[in-house]
């Protein structure tokens, strides 16, 4: 067993592995004899690839940030007006986190308390920051209200899209499409649950 479990191993399999155990036991709580075991390898061999595990931790974090910050580049969220790229931005955002879930989970777990932890959380900021940018712009433009800090509201929108990782898990063949989460997402953020016709709130 040990042995095919070497055939196949490559630095991608080992990076899946590590992710999985560092999602089931925190970073800090996984050693490099954990991800020995988990991926049935010596840890000679896995030194031969990475320098230990917070190179890996590097490599899984930078793809889920990776993903995020390509969002920011796709058409949709470079033209048009600032409501609707925004838009664009939390739909794809939803959909990269399905995508990549056990990569964005991992980023979205990081406490600071290393190097790499602390450059994958000042780019998360980064990233929200930028998105703050786009509803501070609609706001302008008058499409979203402007009585709301734009700080608070993204991290209320991204609140919202993050805990997808506590709770949804692709069900082939039932349960919620991905396109349909990123749609509700959106639809609930931007225009709500209240019926056009509802009654208002007092105040």
């Amino acid at each position: 067993m040990t042995t095919a479990k070497r055939d196949t191993y490559t630095p991608e399999t080992l990076l899946t592995v590590a992710v999985r155990i560092f999602n089931e036991r925190g970073y800090d709580g996984t050693s490099m004899e954990h991800l020995s075991q988990a991926a049935g390898i010596s840890k000679s061999s896995i030194y031969h690839h990475v320098a230990g595990k917070e190179e890996l931790l590097r490599r899984a974090v930078s793809r889920a940030i990776d993903g995020l910050f390509a969002i920011l580049d796709e058409p949709g969220a470079q033209r048009g007006r600032a409501v609707e790229r925004v838009e664009h931005v939390v739909r794809r955002t939803v959909q990269v986190l399905v995508t990549d879930l056990p990569y964005v989970t991992l980023l979205l777990r990081v406490r600071g308390n290393t190097k790499t932890e602390r450059w994958a959380m000042e780019r998360r900021r980064e990233f929200d920051h930028r998105v703050a940018d786009l509803l501070r712009a609609a706001a302008a433009d008058g499409d979203l209200r402007a009585d709301v800090d734009t700080r608070l509201a993204t991290r209320l929108l991204f609140g919202m899209v993050n805990s997808l990782v506590e709770w949804y898990r692709p069900h082939p063949g039932g349960g919620w499409e991905v396109d349909q989460v990123a749609e509700t997402v959106v639809r609930i953020a931007f225009d709500g649950l209240r019926t056009a016709d509802g009654p208002r709130a007092a105040g």
